[in-house]
């Protein structure tokens, strides 16, 4: 299919993400086929073909597209882009993997870290191939970053600093996001693409703590190859920088490196699909890829927290 219009797949089509894939499928030159979701809010669907077959149950989905695979090349569906809830992540990846699709996960690709190895044998088995959405990756100002550490002395440790405040409403708390279960909270939820980010740019994990361990709000600090970081994630709206005009922005991402920040929180509109076109071209970031920030995250979530001020990130108020 190298080239040639490719048929996608979409699971989790009514949530919040599934927006950013449909757009980077039609920007890719590429076709949705089929849908699934149990929730029928789905008319989004019409703004990229209205021949798009929809299942509000995962098992009708699975024997579509069972069936197409056992028909014509050109109907078949040769991918699959998993934008599910985070624990359905390894069991949709499965099945399409096992219907004969590649698959494009949403982060965080697995939940634990010990279902990678699972997957990996899928892939051996199949012939097909699993790939995430880390984004971070190829952010131009983040690029800029690791070009310009790329070239200094690999055994210069730096200062870093952290910060990703992501607000949300009530809603948040309510929802299989606000399970720890169900999303694996807020280090792998909202904080997956900053440690990917963090790995990334300054090499392994030698030494992690936690200082900070709230529903909404979690910090701790690492000790990378190349760099001392405090990191902070929070879902509160008092923890960003200014309180938002109506309307405004509610997000705030920052990194600083020796004192100099790189803040982030503009340019992501079309980094889905700048993900999308480094897949479809071979250069997609696979399980081996996910793997160190997902076992991180989890490492993380199952950390005791303790107070130490001398490392704590400026906004954990109190060691608490």
């Amino acid at each position: 299919m190298e080239g040639r219009v490719k048929n996608f797949a979409i699971t989790g089509v009514a949530g919040y993400i599934a927006p950013r894939h449909l757009n980077a499928i039609k920007a890719t030159g590429n076709r949705l086929v089929a849908a699934v979701d149990p929730h029928d809010a789905v008319g989004i669907l019409d703004r990229y073909a209205l021949d798009v077959r929809f299942f509000t149950e995962i098992e009708r989905f699975d024997r579509h597209i069972e069936k197409l695979r056992r028909g014509p090349e050109e109907g078949r569906v040769h991918m699959v882009s998993v934008c599910s809830p985070n624990y359905l992540h390894d069991a949709h990846i499965r099945l399409a993997l096992r219907a004969g699709a590649d698959v494009i996960c949403e982060k965080p690709m697995v939940i634990n870290p010990w279902n990678l190895d699972a997957l990996e044998e899928i892939e051996a088995e199949t012939g097909r191939r699993v790939n995430t959405v880390l984004q971070l990756r190829l952010h131009p100002q983040l690029m800029e970053l690791k070009a310009r550490l790329g070239a200094e002395s690999s055994s210069r440790r730096h200062e870093v600093e952290l910060t990703y405040v992501t607000t949300r409403g009530g809603w948040y708390d309510v929802s299989w996001k606000g399970s720890d279960e169900r999303s694996g909270g807020i280090a792998t939820n909202i904080g997956i693409h900053l440690f990917d980010l963090l790995l990334w740019l300054f090499g392994e994990v030698q030494e992690s703590s936690v200082h900070l361990h709230d529903p909404r709000r979690m910090a701790g600090a690492l000790e990378l190859e190349r760099a001392h970081v405090r990191w902070f994630l929070s879902t509160e709206i008092a923890d960003l920088p200014r309180r938002p005009e109506p309307g405004g922005r509610t997000t705030h991402r920052s990194i600083s490196v020796d004192g100099q920040e790189v803040e982030f929180s503009d340019g992501f509109a079309d980094l889905h699909t700048r993900v999308y076109e480094e897949m479809l071209a071979g250069r997609g970031f696979g399980i081996a890829a996910a793997r160190p920030s997902i076992t991180l995250s989890s490492q993380i979530r199952r950390t005791p927290p303790a107070a130490d001020p001398g490392r704590q990130h400026p906004l954990v108020k109190g060691g608490r």
